[in-house]
């Protein structure tokens, strides 16, 4: 199983950790509220634990275009 990081915008794949590796707490996802947790952090029926961000490219077109905050999938 993994814990994996993926672009909530584009859907791209950040990062991917073994979780037999490295543990959500080394990760600082502990350190999360429960409703942040429940906001970006997902389960997959296998297992895997999906961490939903926004990567660089995402995060820089919506501070130069912010309206696209309001479309549900404004860079796919």
């Amino acid at each position: 199983m993994s814990i994996r990081y993926e672009c909530r915008c584009c859907g791209m794949r950040i990062a991917e950790f073994d979780e037999d590796r490295v543990s959500e707490e080394q990760l600082g996802l502990n350190s999360l509220t429960a409703e942040e947790r429940a906001l970006i952090i997902s389960k997959e029926l296998g297992g895997d634990t999906v961490v939903s961000i926004t990567c660089g490219f995402c995060r820089d077109a919506l501070q130069l275009n912010p309206e696209l905050s309001l479309v549900n999938s404004p860079l796919q």
